[in-house]
């Protein structure tokens, strides 16, 4: 069987460090063969000409609910692919799909149906394995979460959904609960990613957890303390906690709405690249119209109003969810919080790999990796999408199809 090569020219490709001029990336099946600063000659290839437009490795979003009118809650192996597909449209070429705090049955129904659409997904961005996001909160660092289910971490009931299935690769959770250390320590048992969300955690509870397994917190500043009282005096919160753990990796809403421009400076000032996962912690309603939508499940999920470029609680008091896609994060970042183009993709591709354990094969365009491929221009409006060495998206070509 005859392996297809594409050979992708005239770009300027995005390494981790630096960026290569009218180099050539070379792909054979689904694997970067190689990087070269000139010209590779291989007369069976497929040319894609960059146009002088950036090549980079794919966006790896660590954090995403859905997308496309479509939530990953909806139980439905459609659902699951169509976020997938959306997603790759804006340059997201592998993803972390996310749950929201709901009864067990949903969850394990959903994770029932990541398996079935694992195996199915071939248009869009792949997946990585399943994020839980909840049950186990502060009641008042709630945000969106629906406030029937939180409660504290449940021995039987976490070591049940873990054996249950062997998608989940990482679990946010709110720390100073009761029986958090000893939930955060089992996931570490179990190679699983323990994360920082939704809590109203101190300094000292933030080490000590960070030393049971949490070590990332799950969109900074968002659902969690900062500096607070108590009795006259003041405690460093998780904001600072993350800030002062060096070690800690921290995940952003790079919407420039969650997270004004001098917040987002702050957080690149203290934790830099390597530290910093972009996500787009996106609803339903990302790359869709703005209007009413709705948070999870579509049939008993949360309505929310979508305006202003962010989802809000039809009061408007509150933010209810990101519609954010990977492209607008990677354009903020340049153009909000002044970053070098090579260390926002770092951010969106290097990083989330490192943070997930795929570095060896995803994150950079590194021969022997993944051929996980986007093509972009100055404004990061995506030209083409290749995953696992197949191109998903092609903006000339949805043009003419009206995508």
């Amino acid at each position: 069987m005859d392996i297809k090569k594409i050979k992708i020219i005239n770009g300027r490709i995005i390494t981790p460090y630096r960026i290569i001029h009218g180099g050539t990336v070379l792909i054979s099946g689904n694997t970067i063969t190689a990087v070269s600063e000139g010209n590779i000659d291989v007369p069976d290839a497929v040319v894609i000409d960059a146009g002088g437009k950036y090549i980079s490795p794919g966006f790896i979003d660590l954090h995403v609910h859905g997308g496309g009118g479509h939530d990953f809650m909806d139980c439905s192996e459609a659902a699951f692919l169509k976020i997938a597909e959306t997603h790759a449209k804006y340059g997201t070429t592998a993803m972390v799909p996310t749950t929201l705090t709901s009864e067990k049955k949903d969850l394990l129904r959903t994770l029932d149906f990541y398996e079935l659409a694992h195996q199915k997904n071939n248009l869009g961005a792949q997946f990585l394995g399943m994020h839980l996001e909840g049950p186990y909160f502060a009641l008042n660092q709630r945000g969106a979460q629906d406030p029937r289910y939180i409660r504290d971490p449940n021995v039987e009931e976490y070591k049940e959904v873990l054996a249950y299935s062997n998608v989940i690769k990482r679990w946010s959770a709110a720390p100073e609960l009761k029986g958090a250390l000893a939930f955060g320590k089992y996931l570490k048992s179990k190679g699983v990613l323990a994360a920082l969300a939704h809590t109203d955690a101190i300094y000292e509870e933030v080490v000590e957890a960070f030393e049971n397994g949490y070590t990332l917190a799950t969109h900074l500043y968002s659902a969690m303390s900062g500096v607070t009282r108590r009795n006259g005096y003041r405690y460093a919160g998780v904001i600072e906690s993350a800030f002062l753990i060096d070690a800690m990796n921290v995940e952003v809403i790079a919407d420039g709405i969650h997270l004004p421009p001098p917040l987002l400076k702050l957080i690149y000032k203290i934790k830099g690249p390597d530290r910093i996962a972009l996500i787009t912690d996106a609803m339903r309603a990302a790359g869709m119209a703005e209007g009413e939508s709705v948070l999870g499940n579509k049939d008993n999920g949360l309505k929310v109003i979508v305006e202003d470029g962010v989802a809000k609680l039809p009061d408007r008091s509150s933010f209810a969810g990101s519609v954010a896609t990977a492209d607008r994060l990677v354009r903020n970042m340049i153009t909000m919080a002044d970053v070098p183009v090579v260390e926002a993709v770092r951010m969106i591709s290097k990083t989330p790999a490192t943070i997930m354990g795929v570095a060896d094969r995803k994150g950079a365009l590194v021969a022997g990796k993944d051929a996980d491929v986007v093509i972009f221009d100055d404004q990061i409006n995506i030209q083409t999408t290749i995953v696992n060495g197949k191109v998903v998206y092609d903006a000339a070509e949805a043009s003419l199809l009206n995508l």
